[in-house]
């Protein structure tokens, strides 16, 4: 492709972002990446994490621009892109000891955000962390005026986005085998959310 896909917003969050999900991912060695979008975070947080195989994934037509951006970086961490719709039956077989997702809960159908959690249930290791990044309410409510009006334009979009509440979001993770862990507050009115995948049987 001639221009790689560019999202400002990657710029503007990534270091932030890195700076909680490095101590949360030292013991991990292969991560999944749903939703890579552009490829920008992908191809930041990579070579700032190199014990660790970045595994992007995303639906077909993203595929050549995260490319794009894993070659420029040129990371020895970053293997081919996997083609993955949630809601589809082509997961990856391999199993998995972290997963990462940045702004896409909110833009994905309900269900969904639904399958993302049973996918990544499983796919992770017991013990294996899952990062979801975005805006969330919190017990039903906007944490921020930004996430009220943020939500009201989705919503008038008709194709079933909206800003997500974190109860509910337990409540899929639970279904799906996990437990929340933490719940950090970021730049932004954003959070990182992070569920632990439980042992077997627990």
């Amino acid at each position: 492709m001639d221009e790689k896909p560019y999202a400002p917003s990657c710029d503007q969050n990534r270091d932030a972002i890195l700076d909680v999900i490095r101590p949360r991912l030292r013991a991990a060695r292969r991560l999944l990446e749903i939703g890579s979008g552009t490829g920008q975070h992908a191809a930041y947080f990579a070579p700032a994490l190199p014990h660790l195989a970045w595994q992007t994934s995303d639906v077909a037509e993203n595929l050549p621009g995260i490319r794009a951006w894993l070659a420029e970086t040129a990371a020895p961490n970053t293997p081919e892109p996997l083609e993955l719709d949630v809601l589809g039956n082509a997961w990856p077989a391999d199993a998995f000891d972290a997963a990462f997702s940045a702004n896409t809960a909110h833009i994905m159908r309900e269900e969904a955000v639904a399958a993302m959690f049973r996918g990544l249930g499983a796919r992770l290791l017991p013990g294996a962390l899952f990062l979801l990044y975005g805006p969330f309410n919190r017990n039903g409510q906007y944490t921020a005026e930004s996430n009220r009006e943020f939500d009201a334009w989705l919503r008038a979009r008709g194709d079933g986005m909206g800003v997500r509440d974190m109860a509910w979001l337990d409540e899929l993770a639970a279904a799906a085998g996990f437990e929340r862990r933490e719940a950090v507050a970021m730049p932004s009115d954003n959070f990182i959310l992070v569920w632990e995948r439980r042992e077997e049987g627990a």
